[in-house]
């Protein structure tokens, strides 16, 4: 598949009478899943440049781990080249890209909380809050992110999922429920149970 190779530099030539765009602003999203869908190999590679990194970034922090993140990626980008062409909004790339991701989190979320019950996997996370927090971070609030990251760890997925996409990636609750594929009402009450218990979680910490 075209997107998962390592994307050739520089826009699409001209004389191929494929991609043609101006020189000075990128093709949309919805001109880049036009073109993949008429077999357009450039217009992948596109794709993948732009959100590849996004999409890893979040995957990281929902799974909490580095080590799986690279193949949850590489299973997102197989499923949406595959159905495209069941993107019914083409200007909704990202958040429908963001919904594949999180799909498969969930399911590699069930795979490793089975695998810790039967005490198969003994990795540690290495892609928590504290974890992956910029240097310059206080050490007092580095203390509170770690008390957060044992906070969240404790939540159903769901509502952990739901929380990070509204307050790590800082999604509208519009977007967090688009990407969870669930109504406005769910989104709001999973992040809503997510917040009480962290608040009264941290509350207690102070």
């Amino acid at each position: 598949m075209a997107a998962l190779r390592e994307p050739a530099g520089g826009p699409a030539p001209e004389s191929s009478g494929r991609l043609v765009v101006a020189r000075d602003r990128a093709p949309s999203d919805a001109i880049l899943v036009a073109r993949a869908l008429e077999g357009d190999a450039w217009a992948e590679d596109a794709i993948y440049r732009c959100y590849a990194g996004k999409v890893l970034a979040m995957i990281e922090r929902l799974l909490r781990r580095s080590s799986d993140a690279d193949d949850v990626l590489q299973d997102t980008f197989a499923d949406a080249f595959t159905s495209l062409g069941k993107l019914r909004e083409p200007s909704a790339l990202r958040s429908w890209l963001f919904g594949i991701a999180v799909r498969r989190v969930r399911r590699r979320q069930r795979t490793l909380a089975l695998r810790r019950a039967l005490g198969l996997d003994r990795s540690l996370d290495d892609a928590t809050l504290a974890m992956i927090a910029s240097p310059s971070v206080s050490p007092e609030r580095m203390a509170e992110l770690a008390r957060l990251d044992v906070i969240l760890e404790r939540l159903h997925p769901d509502q952990r999922n739901a929380w990070m996409l509204r307050h790590v990636e800082g999604e509208r609750l519009e977007d967090v429920a688009r990407i969870l594929d669930c109504s406005l009402a769910t989104a709001k009450r999973r992040v809503s149970a997510a917040e009480v218990l962290v608040r009264a979680a941290l509350g207690e910490a102070r």
